[in-house]
């Protein structure tokens, strides 16, 4: 394949002297990996970065080998979120619950405009964590367990253990944070709690135990820093 489509770097890591073995989610939704000859070289390093967007194009010599790749950095520019410790840990926990969301071989329809747009949001927006939570709820959508709050708005209530919303009450339920979802939302340590509560229900029941994982390192730490930043609010 010679044609050249966009990307974001999941996982890059130096396998010999200068190469890189990279991982990328698509602009077709797909997982592709393979060797960045000189990928780690003083010239090519700062484009091989975990959370680079990226245009980039692959081959193959042969079935038997790895796709060799080769790229430029593209648009978004991440600067901004580097050069921030809350934008950046919050790219980190998006890069590592992307990495147990989807693998090689699967196609998720609309995954990386989702990534794309919440990076994109991440970057230029004031108010980037109402993004940040709204996609944790998009990405429960598509990979099969949505949680649909729109429908619901009327019911005050989660229940974590059923896993559906409620008008009233019981020994189960948190208060879904409804007010996050409309326009200037109060960023409070009540209402980013109860989304990760939520959220971590949600994907630990249903797509993690499935397959023997916990809950990645990175998100946990976003959470806890977050969460600190909001108590001294």
């Amino acid at each position: 394949m010679t044609d050249k489509i966009h990307g974001i770097i999941l996982y890059s890591k130096k396998i010999k002297d200068n190469d890189l073995f990279i991982k990328i989610l698509s602009s077709t939704d797909e997982i592709i990996s393979g060797l960045v000859y000189g990928g780690n070289s003083s010239k090519k390093k700062l484009i091989y970065q975990n959370g680079y967007f990226i245009e980039f194009f692959f081959s193959k010599k042969n079935n038997n080998m790895p796709f060799t790749i080769n790229a430029e950095i593209s648009k978004p520019y991440l600067g901004n979120i580097i050069n921030d410790k809350y934008k950046l840990n919050a790219l980190l926990s998006i890069l590592s619950l992307i990495n147990i969301s989807i693998i090689e071989g699967q196609k998720i329809n609309g995954f990386y405009e989702s990534v794309h747009q919440l990076i994109s949001n991440i970057v230029f927006q004031n108010r980037w964590i109402v993004y940040y939570c709204k996609w944790l709820f998009n990405l429960l959508k598509l990979i099969g367990y949505q949680i649909d709050y729109k429908k619901n708005i009327d019911k005050e209530f989660f229940d974590i253990v059923n896993q559906n919303f409620l008008f009233k009450k019981n020994d189960y339920t948190i208060k879904f944070p409804h007010i996050l979802f409309r326009d200037n939302p109060d960023l409070n340590f009540e209402n980013i709690n109860s989304i990760f509560l939520i959220f971590e229900n949600i994907f630990s029941k249903n797509h993690l135990d499935n397959l023997n994982y916990k809950m990645p390192i990175n998100f946990l730490n976003f959470k806890n820093i977050i969460l600190k930043r909001l108590q001294l609010l």
